[in-house]
């Protein structure tokens, strides 16, 4: 059996987004689930909106979301072999030319369907004489290249739908290559994915019938055909298309929303399927329980709330190596004691700004009774302190007030850190010390 080989191909038109990242990452759980090799293909044959800053915004993206890729390539790289390709269909009488203009074909379709039937392609061209083709080539009108399909049931297994049926009659014969020369993707994919060595392509189901006539032009080609795994589209928590909302959805907006990539992986890994979606320390966790067999048919419901809500049980989880490089710049004086204190407090890595204010910026501390503060600091023990001076120093506090409960802890809180609630302060106290404490209990600003 062949090493497991998978693709993820997106076109540089654009940055990546929510719809697009998925599979990449679920491409990528794959390979490194089953041992395979993960090869990023940029689908940049369309030259009049491909972009080269977008070939490097995606593989940013990539990075970013920590989605290594084995090989690399791009078609605008190989236009040479699928004038080959072609040229091979020729040969086999596997294409033909048809002429008709856009317009043409869009009358046709409008007419097909005013007449309640199928707006499939009605071979026209097939019916052609040579001086016919001639006397067009001679008007100055270039032929585009149809597959011929051959009639009957095309059959395959798909991992996520199950047994496929699909009659290759109810489609039409698709165009492989246009009038200018522009190899078309259902062709362009095919030739790729024999010439690579691709064993499995999983994608979104927008591409479920596109499945038809590429295992005809893999049989044609004379190549295997890979396994296909087609997943649902994500929609809209009311199940209204997200497409409209790409933009807004882009990794590029996500990040600097705060999101992790660890949310957005882990996320992305379980959505569509009767799983949880559980919070994850790395890639490495993903990849341990990943399993295509797991997703459903069903559109699988994107809501930004909920990955906002996951985003935060990621920090929470999170350890400091994770977040290191991007603490530094704080200059901590105790760095790791200092994440673990605040980060079950983070909705965002953001947020970490207001409690590096808190632990040594300078801050006045809010009183609710100054004469209880004053008392209080007056019992603050010497340094060095430690997760146990928070639980002696407010001990000796209530047997000198006589105060307990809220009416004891919820004070020192407010004055010690100005906020409500927040992050235990057996571990707070420590990392604001002494000083500090001992200014913002008597007023002042520390």
């Amino acid at each position: 059996m062949a090493p497991v080989a998978v693709r993820f191909a997106p076109s540089p038109t654009g940055r990546l987004h929510m719809g697009n990242a998925r599979p990449a990452v679920l491409n990528w759980l794959f390979a490194r689930k089953h041992g395979g090799t993960f090869l990023l293909r940029h689908d940049d044959t369309d030259a009049e909106r491909s972009r080269e800053e977008f070939v490097t915004v995606i593989e940013a993206d990539l990075t970013w979301l920590g989605l290594d890729w084995d090989a690399r390539v791009r078609q605008s790289d190989r236009l040479a072999r699928y004038r080959e390709a072609l040229e091979q269909l020729k040969a086999s009488g596997h294409v033909y030319p048809a002429y008709e203009s856009a317009e043409e074909l869009s009358l046709k379709r409008k007419s097909q369907l005013n007449a309640g039937r199928p707006p499939v392609y009605d071979r026209a061209a097939l019916r052609l004489s040579g001086a016919e083709r001639a006397t067009l080539e001679a008007e100055g009108r270039k032929p585009h290249w149809r597959f011929k399909l051959t009639p009957g049931v095309t059959r395959w297994a798909d991992v996520i739908h199950g047994d496929m049926q699909v009659p290759a009659e109810s489609l039409s014969d698709p165009v492989l290559v246009r009038e200018d020369g522009t190899p078309l993707y259902v062709f362009t994919s095919v030739v790729d994915d024999a010439d690579l060595r691709i064993t499995h392509v999983i994608r979104g189901d927008e591409h479920l019938m596109n499945t038809v006539p590429q295992l005809q032009l893999f049989a044609a080609l004379g190549a295997a055909a890979p396994v296909f795994a087609h997943f649902a589209l994500l929609v809209g928590k009311e199940g209204e298309k997200l497409s409209k909302r790409l933009g807004a959805l882009s990794l590029d907006e996500m990040r600097a929303d705060g999101i992790e990539p660890m949310a957005i992986a882990s996320f992305l890994a379980r959505l569509g399927t009767s799983d949880p979606i559980e919070p994850r320390g790395d890639l490495a966790e993903l990849v341990e329980g990943f399993d295509l067999t797991r997703f459903g048919r069903a559109p699988a419901h994107f809501d930004a709330n909920e990955l906002r809500a996951h985003n935060a049980k990621v920090l929470h989880h999170l350890p400091y190596a994770a977040v290191s490089d991007r603490l530094v710049r704080f200059q901590l004086a105790h760095p790791v004691a200092f994440w673990q204190a605040v980060r079950g407090n983070l909705a965002t890595l953001r947020d970490i700004e207001d409690w590096v204010a808190v632990v040594r910026g300078s801050l006045r501390g809010r009183m609710e009774d100054a004469a209880f503060a004053a008392r209080a600091a007056d019992l603050l023990p010497a340094e060095p302190w430690n997760d146990q001076t928070w639980g002696g120093w407010t001990a000796a506090v209530a047997g000198a007030t006589g105060t307990k409960g809220r009416a004891l802890f919820h004070p020192l809180r407010l004055a010690l850190t100005g906020r409500e609630t927040g992050p235990e302060m057996k571990a707070m106290l420590p990392l604001i010390g002494r000083d500090r404490a001992l200014a913002r209990l008597r007023g002042e600003a520390a």
